[in-house]
Parts: structure tokens; C-alpha cells; sequence
């Protein structure tokens, strides 16, 4: 084996995009869900997560840009590790955080360039607004919340571990 230059090996590496979102129920545990501009779907509140920050605070800023208040960033949920797919040449790592409950969306203030809806669904109405590889999160982070322990996925999908 010959010795390689770190910056060479490094540069060899195998890449992925990486995003945090935030999972947040009202009382009655209904889940929180956006509808961006951009998409023809909902989604949880959250974003990609930019270089040299930590993905827990990636989900602190994509609340406060997203809705102008600041949230406690909880426990790890859901991580979903998803292969690269369509126009995406590279996987994505998806981190979801517990954010807590909100008992009403009042003082929340959405920046119409981004966002143009924002309102809580019942479990299974949730899981039918997000993309088929996103909807599992919903039921995942559901039952990580309940067990206090995080959940492993793999493009949506309970990870086969050995």
C-alpha cells in the first residue's frame, strides 16, 4: 500500500449534502408541516446545511429565517440516509430534530419569498402532503419521540442493521 497526500485522499472521498429539519407538533400532535414556493409538496420546516456548521444548528437557523422565532433544538430524531436520485448526483443525509410543541402559530411570520403556507396535519394527512421518500419521517420521529431514542432510515425505510 503506498502512502497517499492527505489532500488527495481526502479530495477522493466520497461526498453527500446534508439537512436538518425540524419536527414540531401542536397539542394534539399534529405535525407541522411548510409549503415552499418552489415545490409542489410540503415539507418539514428545515434546509440544507451550510459549510462549517453543525447540523442541530442548521435547524435553529432554518427556524428563525423560516419563521421569525427562535425554537429549543431538542434530541436527534430520524437520521435518513438517502442514495442520490434524479437531477441530485450526490445522497443526502437527513437529520430531523425534536422542536417541541407550539400551541399556536401566532407571531410566526413567513417570508413569502420562500414559504408561501404553514399549518398542522393529522399524522396521515402529513405523511400524504411530503414526498414518498420523505413521509416515513413522520411515523419515525413519532415513535423516536415517544422511545427517546433516535431512528436510523435509509431512504425512508428502517436500516437493516446486522
Amino acid at each position: 500500500m503506498t502512502w497517499t497526500e492527505p489532500a488527495t485522499w481526502y479530495a477522493n472521498l466520497a461526498s453527500f449534502y446534508a439537512a436538518a429539519a425540524a419536527f414540531i407538533t401542536d397539542a394534539a400532535g399534529n405535525v407541522l408541516l411548510v409549503k415552499p414556493t418552489y415545490r409542489d409538496h410540503w415539507a418539514f420546516p428545515g434546509g440544507y446545511v451550510e459549510e462549517g456548521e453543525y447540523p442541530h444548528a442548521a435547524c435553529a437557523r432554518e427556524i428563525r429565517e423560516e419563521f421569525g422565532i427562535s425554537l429549543t433544538v431538542g434530541n436527534l430524531l430520524v437520521v435518513d440516509w438517502a442514495p442520490p436520485a434524479g437531477v441530485r448526483p450526490r445522497a443526502i443525509i437527513s437529520f430531523t430534530f425534536d422542536c417541541g410543541s407550539l400551541t399556536s402559530l401566532d407571531g410566526v411570520e413567513l417570508p413569502g419569498q420562500e414559504l408561501e403556507d404553514i399549518a398542522f396535519f393529522a399524522y396521515h394527512e402529513a405523511e400524504q402532503r411530503l414526498p414518498d421518500n420523505v413521509a416515513p419521517r413522520v411515523h419515525a420521529a413519532m415513535r423516536a419521540r415517544d422511545r427517546q431514542v433516535p431512528l436510523y432510515l435509509v431512504g425512508g425505510f428502517p436500516a437493516p442493521l446486522p
